[in-house]
């Protein structure tokens, strides 16, 4: 695959950002334009390796045929790169912006070398699809006549309505947003994934036949037993929504915010009015506390300087990770080493300094006249149990300090869906309250109800979305065709 030398030829390249301070001035999309040639150049570096591992469990959750589009690249082969790349992945259009690339920490040549650069090429291809007007609807011939409830439009739910309604069947899918996307659309900011993006795949989706159904709450405005009656299967999809809080002194005060709150104001709001209607959560001119990292820590910091923020601070509770891989992280398991992510790097250059500090427990937060003006942290040290071998925290004495903060959002992560969606159906669910229903069969204990994506598995990657939702497509199809 690639040329046959060209990891030994080609040192690793990524696609640059835009420039920080030109990037901070809106909510553009970070990436700039593709290079065909530059990418074509990293296609060659993919190895003739043997077995992909970028395409394994630990890789890609879809499989995607990553050694062959690279091949395809290579060779300047664009439209049949995008074939083998739709095979395999509904939306590239969001894992190529979106996804940590976990393909990319498996990379064969990752052992000795920097990985290909797997992600920027699947980005380039789709894009460049979609430019050329490759990428059509695609309605299918005959119809079972069968219909089919998908609830939620995040990815698990749009993968899952493609395959279906490909499949012959009558698809709606019903979002309680004003918008279809879920996560998509609300939870990752524009400047990551450009709202556009998802309008031009939903406007082919319902070029295909899909129905999609906005303002439609599933067990408040929609009764998921009259849903049931009307039709042939249901799929669950809504995703883990239900935030992780911090239960400490001072949480009742006004400024303390959910992430996902932040998150979703700021895009509605933008997309309604650019920011003008005011019906968002501002941090002009606020000392902001971001409280738990990845990708929705990282996606506060980065709207937080948007705002004009007059400081932010990112508390991890974990500690540094280190520059390589641990002896304990081998590969291809994915790498759990330090990154600077498009967030971080924008507070450097505001600030001066990462806006990270690890080893920092949340013990309370104090305010004046109900209002937020600081959090009140201690450090804590890790430590390995000699019997058990686990790691254990231990508050480090001494090591209390007060931040100032007028705005505290809380980014640490999500327990699992919201029941009231599929109470009255008596769903079973799980020891960590997700929707019991197995790997593979996606059928909960109710027959006809299937549950993909999040609210099965918990909080995952959006490419974990696609690969339930395709999955679950195919086991529905069956039960269908019965």
């Amino acid at each position: 695959m690639g040329k046959i030398t060209g990891f030994k030829e080609f040192e690793r390249k990524t696609a640059p950002y835009r420039d920080v301070t030109t990037r901070l001035k809106d909510f553009g999309e970070i990436y700039t334009e593709h290079d065909n040639e530059h990418l074509i150049t990293q296609g060659a570096r993919c190895m003739d390796c043997g077995i992909p591992f970028c395409q394994s469990n630990d890789g890609c959750p879809v499989d995607n045929l990553i050694p062959e589009w690279n091949d395809l690249v290579y060779n300047n082969r664009w439209e049949d790169a995008n074939e083998r790349l739709h095979h395999t992945n509904n939306f590239p259009e969001f894992t190529g912006r979106v996804c940590p690339a976990p393909c990319e920490g498996s990379c064969v040549l990752g052992v000795t070398n920097p990985a290909v650069t797997i992600k920027n090429i699947e980005c380039a291809i789709v894009d460049r699809a979609f430019d050329e007007g490759w990428i059509k609807a695609q309605t299918p011939e005959n119809r079972s006549g069968k219909k089919v409830a998908v609830v939620g439009s995040g990815p698990a739910g749009m993968a899952a309505a493609q395959e279906l309604n490909r499949a012959g069947h009558s698809v709606t899918v019903y979002e309680r947003a004003d918008r279809i996307g879920g996560l998509l659309m609300y939870g990752i900011p524009n400047m990551k994934l450009e709202k556009s993006v998802i309008d031009r795949r939903v406007q082919l989706m319902k070029d295909e036949g899909i129905e999609f159904i906005t303002n439609a709450d599933v067990g408040n405005n929609v009764d998921i037993k009259e849903l049931k009656q009307n039709t042939d299967a249901i799929l669950f999809a809504t995703g883990a929504t239900t935030p992780r809080d911090l239960p400490v002194d001072g949480r009742d005060l006004n400024g303390v915010h959910f992430a996902m709150d932040f998150l979703t104001a700021n895009t509605k709001s933008l997309l309604d009015s650019n920011l003008e209607d005011g019906n968002y959560i501002n941090a002009k001119d606020k000392h902001v506390v971001v409280i738990g990292g990845g990708d929705t820590g990282t996606d506060c910091i980065g709207t937080s300087l948007r705002h004009g923020c007059k400081s932010v601070v990112n508390f991890e509770l974990m500690p540094t990770p280190p520059e390589a891989r641990a002896e304990n992280n081998p590969w291809p398991a994915w790498p759990h080493i330090y990154r600077v992510d498009y967030g971080h790097e924008e507070a450097q250059k505001v600030q001066g300094e990462d806006p990270r500090t690890y080893c920092v427990l949340s013990k309370g937060f104090s305010g004046t006249d109900g209002n937020i003006t600081s959090v009140k942290t201690i450090e804590v040290e890790w430590q390995s149990d000699e019997e058990t071998g686990q790691w254990k925290m231990h508050e480090v004495a001494g090591s209390e300090k007060e931040w100032p903060a007028d705005l505290v959002l809380l980014a640490m992560g999500f327990t699992g869906p919201e029941h009231y969606v599929s109470d009255a159906l008596e769903v079973e669910y799980d020891e960590r309250s997700n929707y019991k229903a197995e790997y593979g069969k996606y059928a909960t204990n109710i027959e006809g109800i299937y549950a993909a994506g999040d609210c099965r598995r918990g909080q995952s990657l959006v490419v974990w979305g696609i690969n339930e939702g395709r999955q679950a497509a195919c086991e529905i199809d069956i039960y269908l065709n019965a």
